[in-house]
């Protein structure tokens, strides 16, 4: 696939390592020639110096011959313009990064596909809502939703006191005698080794184990791990950001009661306007007084989103020390997110992660609507639809030629979810939740063209 990425910043540098993995054919565009020279020396891709709304230098790239031109530079003007002229130059689909989320509330109104754009992704709006999906599901560490909560992922390290612990997945799923998730991947304590379980396999103590389930399976869960759902209405958020503000302002929507703390005094007095149903305090959040004096010790969940990653981390420890249930750090080294859990934070959130994750449905074959790689794990969780052409159609889940190292998580047929077996047969038009191994990828995404 013939892809081009117009800004080397953050997001589009670590979409590119992303892709360029894959053996995808890259073009990396920017105006910074440091960049360039970062990835063009570590990252088997072609590089261009340049404008990215140059239409010389479009043509130099070869944008008539493009499959995906993806914007993500820190303008969004830039990015819609480099989309527009794309499409109009002959790149077949187009990607824009954008900051400003009322783009995305009123895409259909607008009509952003007549101008050339195919998709609008914003980091802080995939952030914001990351964060609002955890709240939700208060003990566990990662979560996903595939089809407005049809089906969805959640994440868990699994205690001592589990239920799972020392049974096989064959065992566990005994307890209940109707099935309501099922899980997908294992990461062992203490290692980087992702696992895709089968009926043999173990659950051991400190596993962080990834699950597809349906509503009701989530009790299920809660009762089996021996996690508690605790109820979050308090919520104390360090830091004015894009996601500070839109966490803020989406919370406060549903009704928590919201403390923002922000440094800046002029940001601070410019967020207690846009934000009248939260409390914004101009103070420094890294001052453990402070967060005494607004009674950090009654929040359910502290988030810290300032825009340094060492910051957020140190404030989420002693949001911990305080006994707060729930913490979620926003940090921009991906290394970090080993250390989560043996240090104590509960989730760290990375929107180049997110925006990459949402970017990359549109490199997969077959018909992609959603897809997600687990946090911290070698694995990738894709939801393809079943098409009048796919291998999979009218055949039951045990006949079908799949991978060792790929599961199904799961099946939507009709806007229900639903957790398939072996006897399960597939029909067209049903939503296939899959997880895999990057060797497997290949494998199933044919099984679905």
């Amino acid at each position: 696939m013939k892809i081009i990425i117009a800004g080397a910043g953050e997001v589009g540098f670590h979409l590119a390592k992303l892709l360029s993995f894959e053996s995808q054919d890259i073009t990396l565009i920017d105006n910074n020639r440091d960049n360039l020279i970062y990835a063009d020396t570590h990252l088997d891709i072609r590089t261009i110096k340049g404008d990215a709304t140059s239409i010389a230098v479009l043509k130099d790239a070869h944008v008539k011959h493009v499959d995906l031109v993806i914007g993500v530079t820190s303008s969004e003007a830039t990015n819609i313009t480099v989309c527009v002229l794309a499409k109009q130059l002959g790149a077949k689909r187009t990607i824009a990064r954008i900051s400003n989320t009322e783009f995305l509330d009123n895409k259909e109104e607008i009509g952003f596909m007549r101008f050339g754009i195919d998709e609008l992704i914003s980091p802080e709006a995939l952030a914001a809502r990351e964060i609002a999906l955890l709240l939700n599901q208060s003990a566990f560490n990662d979560s996903y939703e595939f089809e407005d909560g049809a089906l969805t992922m959640i994440g868990l390290n699994l205690s001592r006191t589990a239920m799972f612990v020392g049974k096989t997945v064959k065992e566990a799923a005994g307890i209940f005698p109707k099935l309501h998730f099922v899980p997908i991947a294992i990461q062992r304590f203490g290692t980087q080794y992702t696992l895709i379980p089968r009926g043999d396999t173990q659950f051991k103590e400190g596993d962080q184990v990834y699950f597809i389930t349906v509503d009701n399976g989530v009790d299920e869960l809660y009762k089996l791990t021996g996690k508690v759902k605790h109820s979050i209405k308090n919520v104390m958020i360090l830091g004015g950001s894009k996601i500070g503000k839109k966490t803020a302002r989406d919370l406060c929507a549903n009704n928590f009661n919201v403390k923002l703390i922000e440094s800046d005094r002029d940001k601070a007095f410019d967020l207690a306007d846009e934000l009248p149903r939260a409390l914004v305090i101009n103070s420094d959040g890294r001052n453990v007084e402070l967060l005494e004096e607004e009674n950090i010790h009654d929040m359910d969940a502290f988030i810290a989103v300032t825009g340094n990653s060492e910051t957020n981390i140190m404030s989420c420890l002693v949001a911990k020390s305080k006994s707060v249930k729930k913490t979620i750090a926003l940090v921009e080294n991906m290394d970090y997110f080993q250390l989560s859990h043996s240090i104590g934070i509960d989730t760290l959130i990375n929107k180049k992660l997110l925006a990459a994750n949402n970017i990359f449905r549109y490199i997969r074959k077959g018909e992609v609507v959603a897809m997600t790689k687990l946090n911290n794990m070698n694995a990738e969780l894709l939801e393809f639809i079943v098409k009048p052409t796919s291998q999979v159609r009218d055949k039951k889940i045990k006949d079908l030629d799949f991978p060792r190292s790929a599961i199904i998580g799961g099946i939507i047929r009709n806007g229900e979810g639903l957790i398939a077996l072996g006897e399960f047969l597939i029909k067209e038009g049903d939503r296939i939740v899959v997880c895999c191994l990057p060797r497997s990828i290949n494998k199933v995404e044919k099984l679905f063209l």
